[in-house]
């Protein structure tokens, strides 16, 4: 099956869509767990489909420096490699091009370098320091034996905050990338999405839409947001670029978020998200409820016989304590970050079923209130 996406209905601005790839269909709007390196985090297969996600996101830079392409050659592929039949998206892993030669200068592993071109970008590996160097073609080449169901072009992905001729230099390297990406992808199995940039300004965001756009991409996503700026600014250039995308494309916006990025991010048109949130919050001992965050670690739940969330069907849920869990972090034992993360995936995973029943049933501003007010977002529960 190629890929393909199906509106069914919309409510306020939400939809409910339906991807179609190779691999199964996908129900709209999602939230792809980050397996970055093949793996989400903390915990194996079977526990992941006990939250029962719909696609996973991995990255192009991380599995082009390890296992490497020809591990994955070898095994036919992630799918194969990773023993995972449902959906994969990848990134291209421009980001983490720029964001690990940030970590590299403050951690002083090794030096930090990038030296971006119009033939790609040339950097240092995270791991040991040697040189690498990415084109648009090759990312894409990188992608078809990862194999994909959906991937991304390279990109240039500017921070925050940067200058308006920054970000417009970046808006117009990425659309010339996007062409060399579309002309090198062959694999007509893989779905290929465009990158709208243009960080906060909006003259430069619509530039990028319309352009995007014009190129009859698979999809679009949204990049560039989610790097440090205002939520209220993520929300304004989303509405800025949402109209200019077509309805029968679905729309992906990048790297987002919280639960509450999320609910207000489906109220104004988008799709898909990832974020590596409920992962990374877990392993740290912060937990999301129906009632807002809880960290696990707090010496008010040493005694809790209450499960981390009384409205949770999650495998930790059913069967644990708060006082259990955290007894676990506090003698650091790797089963607590596991429990933790099966109970934020799913918590996650049933956001999404929850905002897509209350589209269908033209209910969404409804849930939407509900959901503020049982959910606190100024701190952790008391």
């Amino acid at each position: 099956m190629r890929f393909s996406f199906e509106l069914i209905t919309t409510d306020s601005g939400a939809r409910v869509g339906k991807i179609h790839t190779p691999h199964g269909n996908i129900e709209t709007p999602v939230f792809m767990p980050v397996g970055t390196q093949g793996v989400v985090k903390a915990v194996t297969k079977d526990q992941l489909m006990s939250t029962k996600p719909q696609i996973i996101l991995a990255n192009t830079y991380h599995l082009y420096l390890r296992p490497g392409t020809d591990v994955l050659q070898h095994f036919g592929g992630l799918h194969r490699f990773m023993n995972w039949e449902k959906p994969i998206l990848t990134d291209s892993g421009g980001f983490q091009v720029f964001s690990l030669a940030k970590e590299r200068k403050k951690n002083g592993k090794h030096k930090a370098e990038v030296i971006l071109t119009e033939e790609g970008v040339r950097f240092r590996s995270h791991l040991d320091g040697s040189w690498h160097f990415f084109t648009p073609e090759l990312v894409i080449q990188i992608q078809d034996i990862i194999g994909s169901d959906i991937i991304m072009p390279l990109d240039v992905c500017p921070p925050y905050p940067v200058s308006h001729t920054t970000a417009k230099d970046a808006v117009e390297k990425t659309l010339r990338w996007l062409e060399r990406s579309k002309k090198a992808k062959t694999n007509d199995k893989q779905a290929l999405f465009g990158i709208i940039q243009g960080s906060v300004y909006e003259d430069l965001r619509v530039e990028s839409a319309l352009k995007t756009v014009e190129m009859d991409m698979d999809g679009y996503s949204i990049g560039g947001l989610s790097v440090g700026e205002p939520a209220e600014i993520m929300y304004r250039m989303t509405e800025v670029v949402v109209p200019f995308i077509p309805e029968s494309k679905p729309r992906y916006l990048m790297g987002v978020g919280t639960p509450e990025n999320i609910v207000e991010s489906v109220h104004r048109g988008i799709d898909m998200f990832d974020c590596v949130m409920p992962t990374r919050n877990a392993r740290n001992g912060t937990l999301f409820t129906t009632f807002g965050r809880l960290n696990i670690k707090a010496a008010k739940h040493k005694f809790s016989e209450e499960p981390v969330d009384p409205e949770c069907d999650c495998y930790t849920c059913r069967n644990f304590s708060r006082g259990y869990l955290r007894h676990l972090f506090n003698a650091e034992e790797i089963t607590g970050m596991t429990l933790a993360t099966i109970h934020n995936l799913r918590f996650y995973s049933r956001l999404m079923e929850n905002i897509r029943d209350s589209i269908k049933e033209k209910r969404f501003l409804k849930f939407k209130e509900e959901f503020y007010l049982k959910y606190s977002s100024t701190g952790m529960q008391s």
